[in-house]
């Protein structure tokens, strides 16, 4: 199998995108049931961290031993490349002495510019610019709770962060369209959007994004690397938070979902995240069944 990475959600095709979340679900089953699968036994993977994690590296380190692999953690701060190694040197030696590596960096050309010098698979386990594994726990959890998600509106409430540009490029793949609101000055950057993208509509008043929606979304109002902006943040984002009364606009079974961690009255209301609408368990979990079965696919390609 040629080398495939995944290091913006629009990497994978719907194809691709439907046998990873069946997989998903096959493999969910096995672990919810004790059943033993371990396709990945006597492979590694390296998980390279530049920005601090809870669920990345969680859901990535579990999910390989639960396959039979072992996972190696390295922290910029603990390794050559925080001692200014290129990055180009960095992937030709560590492709050479893993089976597939995961990358939690700042900018989306430090992980483009390791992937094309990488012998082995490469997944963006977040930048600055995209954050597709948590989209697609997303996606995978929106069809697991309501079955297909084509056809349906996602409202986005936030600024346009590294989550929104890859709910863009899922709403292109799966066939759904997002409603944006983001505050003045936190606006879509459209140089991150491809040009013919015409699954998402701006609305200036976020409650009026939520109109009709089949799932309301949202982050931080502050994600990391943003701290000394946070004073402003709070100040702007006024009016953004996603509380009872915008989650009533939406549709009645709609779902509300949270990449984590959450600050409950800044940007989402307690009333909402802990409501019976909120899936953001489900949600978290199912980083760890998906990523699996992202890991299965790219080391050994569609099961026979």
């Amino acid at each position: 199998m040629a080398i495939k990475h995944f290091l913006q959600f629009s990497d994978f095709t719907l194809d691709e995108f439907e046998y990873v979340i069946e997989r998903a679900r096959i493999i969910k089953c096995k672990f919810k049931n004790y059943e033993p699968y371990h396709p990945l036994e006597d492979r590694t993977l390296v998980m390279v961290f530049e920005k601090n994690s809870t669920r990345t590296r969680l859901s990535f380190e579990a999910g390989m031993h639960q396959l039979g692999g072992a996972a190696i953690y390295l922290n910029t701060r603990d390794s050559q490349l925080g001692r200014g190694e290129p990055v180009e040197d960095a992937a030709q030696v560590m492709s050479r002495m893993c089976d597939i590596i995961m990358i939690r960096t700042f900018g989306q050309e430090i992980i483009d510019r390791f992937a094309a010098n990488s012998r082995v698979p490469v997944i963006n386990g977040l930048t600055n610019e995209h954050h597709p594994c948590q989209v697609l726990a997303d996606v995978f959890t929106y069809i697991e709770q309501r079955g297909s998600i084509a056809g349906k509106t996602v409202a986005w409430i936030g600024d346009a962060n590294n989550m929104l540009y890859s709910w863009l490029q899922a709403a292109e793949v799966f066939g759904f369209h997002v409603n944006v609101s983001t505050p003045k000055g936190y606006e879509i950057d459209p140089a991150l959007v491809s040009p013919g993208n015409a699954r998402y509509t701006l609305l200036a008043n976020p409650s009026d994004a939520c109109v009709g929606a089949h799932l309301v979304t949202t982050d931080v109002w502050t994600s990391m690397g943003y701290e000394e902006e946070n004073a402003a943040r709070l100040t702007a984002f006024d009016g953004w938070i996603v509380d009872g009364a915008k989650m009533q606009r939406a549709q009645p079974d709609a779902l509300f979902m949270h990449c984590l961690p959450a600050h409950r009255g800044e940007e989402v209301a307690a009333e909402v995240i802990d409501g019976p609408q909120s899936v953001v368990w489900d949600e978290a979990e199912n980083r760890l069944h998906v990523q699996k079965a992202l890991l299965e696919y790219l080391v050994l390609g569609k099961a026979a």
